[in-house]
């Protein structure tokens, strides 16, 4: 079985890469500045060597104005030969230390330089030998050769005196080694200390790298151990840049998901609860019903298709409130008079109770106008079931600096204050001992509106008894028209006449 391989960390794809680029940018630093220096000593060398020519005519004219220049052809009267002059030049024109001078005579040896600065490459025969045949044209040569003492740039310069039919050559040598030492010394140091840039990135950047990433390998840890049954894992949060935000959004995200599923697990809990009495009802009846006494067969009939339709009604109202809980609200601008007067006229129809609008607020919300009616009509609905028959029920709305609120208020028997903090849960009533139909989800869904739209729900004593149930609105900004000035009237007005 093959093995798969094991992936590369982040952490080290980024060094690798952060090193690379860093390595080539000091490689291509170095290696311009190298070259550089080098060219610009090979130019000062061949700068120096050609200096050799001007030299060679000032001392054939021996300070005279007059003395032709150009290709070294001299005429000399006042040198027996040509022997004669090249030593005056060669003892004349002493080297440095990283120079070499001397001249060589159609069959006669190099005359060496006698000066102690300087090195000497007259015994040198194959160097000798290769100047002769360059200069054989009795041209000017320059030129480069591996010789003993080392890499030697050189020119060659032919020297003639008249009366004297033999040709002499000035040979001038700089040592290449030598003069581009300290470029490669230079380059040497700057070698080392790119090596030890690129080591001190790298420990560096695999600290920083490591305190960047480590919230990326927090998350890998926490997604691996976080499981339905337990959801409670987090990222810590330590610092103040994108990656710790990036750790409180998850944060964030995993607290909605775990409230989602408790969410979803209570719902569960409850639906499987409220389940078990209507099957434990029907089956009852089915196993104790005698199929050949058709009154007792009619009857189990009629109590299954009562617990039926419970049924139905119950997975109407969960629909209803996961709809509440989980959809996006069409949010937008509602009057609140209309919202209250339309109100008042679905309620109306509500028999064995008196209905009135005991209070209409003018102004507008920002919310959802279909989901508020819905709340607000359940609140209604609640009342009427609740309250005596025949009782009054009022209904109102109130729009303040606090902001709105949409209340119900009945005559009936009250909300006992113990049970007020657990009415609006699902399938929790404050008398359990009422027999009133529903699925005990009603005020959870008018909660879970109110919730959608940023408010809340409460529930306050009625003066004189009964329960006032409130829908609370934050208070918002709606954009109203700019009010409308009577000289912009009367202009519009005499534009278009």
């Amino acid at each position: 079985m093959r093995r798969s391989r094991r992936p590369v960390s982040a952490r080290v794809r980024i060094l690798t890469a952060i090193l690379t680029v860093a390595g080539i940018g000091l490689a291509l630093v170095g290696g311009v500045t190298f070259l550089v220096q080098r060219q610009q000593v090979l130019a000062e060398i061949d700068d120096r060597l050609g200096n050799q020519v001007e030299r060679l005519h000032s001392i054939a004219a021996d300070g005279d104005p007059d003395a032709p220049s150009g290709p070294v052809s001299l005429t000399v009267d006042r040198y027996a030969d040509v022997d004669a002059y090249l030593q005056e030049v060669v003892a004349r024109l002493v080297p440095a230390r990283t120079e070499a001078s001397f001249a060589v005579v159609d069959g006669s040896a190099p005359i060496a330089s006698s000066t102690l600065s300087g090195f000497d490459v007259s015994d040198d025969e194959a160097f000798v030998t290769r100047v002769r045949e360059d200069t054989a044209d009795g041209g000017i040569r320059r030129g480069t050769a591996l010789t003993d003492a080392g890499t030697l740039r050189y020119i060659a310069i032919p020297v003639s005196v008249e009366g004297d039919t033999r040709t002499g050559v000035y040979v001038r040598a700089v040592n290449l080694d030598a003069s581009l030492a300290p470029v490669t010394t230079a380059m040497t140091t700057y070698v080392v200390a790119g090596i030890v840039v690129l080591g001190v990135i790298g420990i560096v950047g695999w600290f920083v790298t490591g305190r960047l990433l480590s919230p990326i390998r927090h998350l890998r840890e926490t997604a691996a151990a976080i499981s339905l049954e337990d959801l409670s894992a987090r990222l810590p949060t330590a610092g103040n840049d994108d990656i710790s935000d990036l750790s409180r959004t998850v944060n964030s995200m995993l607290d909605r998901l775990e409230g989602s599923v408790d969410t979803q697990r209570q719902l569960l809990d409850d639906v499987r609860h409220e389940l078990k009495t209507p099957i434990t009802i029907v089956r009852g009846h089915l196993e104790l019903m005698d199929p050949r006494d058709q009154a007792d067969a009619a009857a189990a009939r009629e109590i299954g298709i009562a617990e039926l339709d419970r049924l139905a009604r119950l997975v109407e109202d969960i629909d209803l409130l996961a709809a509440a809980e989980g959809e996006q609200y069409a949010m937008a601008s509602v009057r609140l008079d209309q919202l209250t007067a339309r109100l008042g006229e679905l309620i109306a129809v509500i028999p064995d109770h008196r209905w009135s609008l005991a209070h209409v607020s003018r102004g507008r919300i920002i919310g959802d106008a279909d989901r508020l009616l819905q709340a607000w009509l359940q609140l209604a609905d609640n009342a009427a079931k609740y309250t005596p028959p025949g009782s009054p029920i009022e209904v109102g709305s109130v729009l303040d600096e606090r902001g709105a609120r949409l209340w119900v208020r009945d005559h009936g028997p009250g909300i006992p204050r113990a049970a007020r903090h657990r009415i609006f849960r699902r399938f929790d009533r404050a008398d359990t001992k009422r027999a009133v139909g529903g699925s005990g989800l009603g005020l959870a869904i008018v909660d879970a509106i109110a919730k959608g739209h940023g408010g809340s729900c409460s529930v306050d004593d009625t003066p004189g008894g009964g329960a006032t149930f409130t829908i609370h609105l934050p208070q918002t900004t709606v954009d109203l028209p700019a009010p409308v000035r009577a000289g912009d009237v009367v202009m519009q007005r005499e534009a278009t006449a």
